[in-house]
């Protein structure tokens, strides 16, 4: 899923917090994003993702939050991180043992 940068997180907060406000007076969540997307220069659909962002990082609906979502990717980046870092270690305990048996075996 790209990333786009292009709007602000105060934007974003704000379009939210607009759609919430106005929710009552259309018939529908997704008429009301419609409504409020070009006003902020978005699609409706980037705008659903943010309201969905929000329900789910406000505990309002199920999911992931982002919070939890950056632990988890740093998580995964330490875990791979140590793992390169096993691999050399195990590398270099090889060598090691090779050359120590190379020069007992001269000795």
């Amino acid at each position: 899923m790209k990333k786009s940068t292009k709007f602000s997180p105060e934007v974003r907060e704000r379009a939210v917090r607009m759609v919430n406000d106005h929710r009552g007076e259309y018939p529908s969540l997704w008429a009301t994003i419609e409504s409020i997307a070009p006003k902020f220069g978005c699609v409706p659909q980037t705008l659903n993702e943010w309201v969905k962002r929000h329900e789910v990082d406000t505990g309002m609906r199920h999911g992931v939050t982002s919070e939890e979502r950056e632990r988890i990717k740093s998580l995964e980046r330490e875990v791979k991180e140590l793992r390169r870092a096993n691999e050399i270690l195990k590398l270099a305990s090889a060598f090691f043992a090779q050359a120590e048996l190379d020069r007992r075996l001269k000795s």
